[in-house]
């Protein structure tokens, strides 16, 4: 009896112990898949390449290029560049550009940046300047100009780009802290010597 006893005791232990492990594992793949469903661990954003372009002689663009998907999965190119002119003249844009058909542009409305922080900067339409003929501006292109919120835009943390369309919804874009980093790379090109 001594030996049925003993297995008894031994079944009796390891069977909660067992049962308890298989919970935490459990418990371990519902938390992971709910963080991957949620968003709350994203992959890394790949980094854009940083472009220098001489368009003339001594005027020169430096850009950004990122293509980024909205909350209903359309792709964007996020172009941010700065133009420097001969002259000395120093303009800073961002760029947005969607596929036809997809969206319309609010013109009228400003772009919105906000942190994760609750800092709220906005930029200007400037999208005038893109089209050649400013009467039949394409509805999926917007350009707005960052000059005067370049000092602002925070270093490190993610923003959320905000674009009111003409249907009355909101594109929103999440723009990753490493996407602002390339930004400011963008903002901080070297100046030259008219």
């Amino acid at each position: 009896m001594p030996p049925c006893t003993s297995l008894k005791s031994l079944v009796s232990v390891w069977i909660p112990a067992w049962i308890s492990v298989l919970r935490h594992i459990w418990f371990s793949l519902v938390l992971a898949i709910v963080f991957l469903v949620t968003g709350a661990i994203a992959p890394p954003a790949a980094l854009a390449v940083l472009r220098q372009v001489e368009e003339a002689p001594g005027q020169v663009v430096y850009q950004s290029r990122e293509s980024l998907r909205d909350r209903d999965g359309h792709s964007w190119q996020v172009i941010t560049f700065q133009r420097l002119r001969p002259n000395g003249e120093r303009s800073v844009y961002l760029r947005l550009v969607g596929f036809p058909g997809v969206a319309a542009i609010d013109r009228s409305q400003p772009l919105t940046l906000t942190t994760s922080l609750g800092q709220v900067l906005t930029a200007a339409d400037a999208s005038g300047q893109i089209f050649t003929d400013a009467s039949l501006p394409e509805p999926n292109v917007g350009q707005y100009d960052l000059a005067p919120i370049v000092a602002q835009l925070p270093t490190g943390i993610p923003l959320r780009l905000s674009l009111p369309l003409t249907n009355g919804s909101t594109l929103s874009l999440n723009i990753p802290p490493a996407l602002v980093q390339e930004w400011q790379a963008v903002l901080a090109a070297p100046q030259f010597d008219s």
